[in-house]
């Protein structure tokens, strides 16, 4: 068997499984639910391409400021990552505020110490439309020699109007440990 094509994860929709209890409005409600978020169809032909995801988040991020212990960029929300909605797509809110946290981070701790992620928490206040501009702040709540906390915003570009917030908690390990 070949290396599997961007085509090959279209999912075959019309072989699932339903149960016979599941009304059949429901079963066509829930099919045509997938078919418009385009499972169906062709997936992009690089997807395979390993690291793709963080690729496309990083293709939405342009860095405004970086500062010790703060940084701030800009996000244009584009069709790639919008949900059903038409919103920013929680996923992509969720990895936008991993790699700035990350990245802010990385402005206080040393550089023989390695970050990994203990937890991110997320506040979805509101959605951002298509084609929005927003601005997303991040800064340190708090860096120990074994713990750092980061705070994010993500505002509205034009009306400062707050979307969504997250706080990052990082564990800091020294790289001989690892």
């Amino acid at each position: 068997m070949g290396k599997p094509t961007a085509t090959d994860y279209a999912p075959p929709l019309t072989a699932a499984t339903v149960w016979s209890d599941v009304p059949e409005p429901n079963r066509s409600r829930t099919i045509d639910f997938f078919e418009r978020q385009a499972l169906a169809s062709p997936v992009a032909a690089d997807c395979l391409r390993k690291d793709f995801y963080s690729r496309l988040i990083l293709s939405l991020l342009e860095v405004d400021s970086v500062e010790r212990g703060r940084i701030t960029c800009l996000v244009s929300v584009k069709p790639a990552v919008i949900n059903y909605f038409g919103g920013l797509h929680g996923g992509a809110v969720a990895a936008i505020a991993e790699l700035v946290s990350i990245a802010c981070a990385r402005t206080v701790v040393a550089e023989d110490k390695e970050l990994f992620l203990g937890e991110l928490g997320m506040s979805y206040l509101s959605a951002a439309p298509k084609n929005a501009e927003l601005t997303v702040d991040a800064s340190v709540v708090r860096s120990g020699r074994n713990v750092t906390v980061i705070a994010v915003e993500f505002k509205m570009r034009e009306t400062s109007q707050l979307v969504y917030t997250a706080r990052a908690t990082f564990y800091n390990m020294p790289m001989a440990k690892l």
